[in-house]
């Protein structure tokens, strides 16, 4: 599986996702242009010293991920977009593999064109006065579901 950033704005949070790749074995796709200077200064504090040991692709655009999506269908699967504004929550939802799960930005989201694109749109069940989770952690509650149904957890050797 696949954890894609679309455009994100705050470099904590993509700090915070990079480390969580490095973890657990997922790869990263940056959808770019993000809300700040995409350095290793900037995510050093978040990624802490695991930013070397993740694996990452920057994307220019949203069109150029999408193109480099379609030249690598074995590595790119569906497309699943976790949004507030969804009806299917993460939990009634069966994942496969290869699956991206695609994170919008903190600020707003993503575009009605990529709700559009993608093959599934989850959100996460949660009090309805509450506006959103943070994107972080959100990431992190939808990944480890993902790996769960998958048995794609990092195997702990003894």
């Amino acid at each position: 599986m696949r954890l894609a950033l679309f455009q994100p704005d705050i470099p904590q949070n993509t700090g915070t996702l990079l480390r969580l790749g490095a973890c657990l074995d997922v790869e990263l796709d940056i959808i770019e242009p993000c809300g700040f200077i995409f350095s290793e200064r900037t995510l050093k504090r978040s990624g802490m010293d695991y930013l070397d040991m993740v694996k990452y692709r920057r994307h220019d655009s949203w069109l150029d991920f999408l193109d480099f999506r379609e030249k690598h269908p074995d590595e790119y699967g569906r497309l699943v977009l976790l949004t507030t504004h969804a009806s299917q929550p993460y939990t009634e939802f069966k994942f496969q593999k290869n699956d991206i799960i695609l994170m919008g930005r903190e600020s707003a989201g993503v575009p009605q064109e990529v709700h559009q694109i993608a093959d599934a749109r989850l959100l996460i069940p949660m009090n309805e006065k509450a506006r959103s989770i943070n994107v972080a952690v959100s990431a992190v509650m939808v990944v480890g579901e993902c790996l769960r149904q998958t048995d794609g957890f990092p195997k702990i050797s003894k």
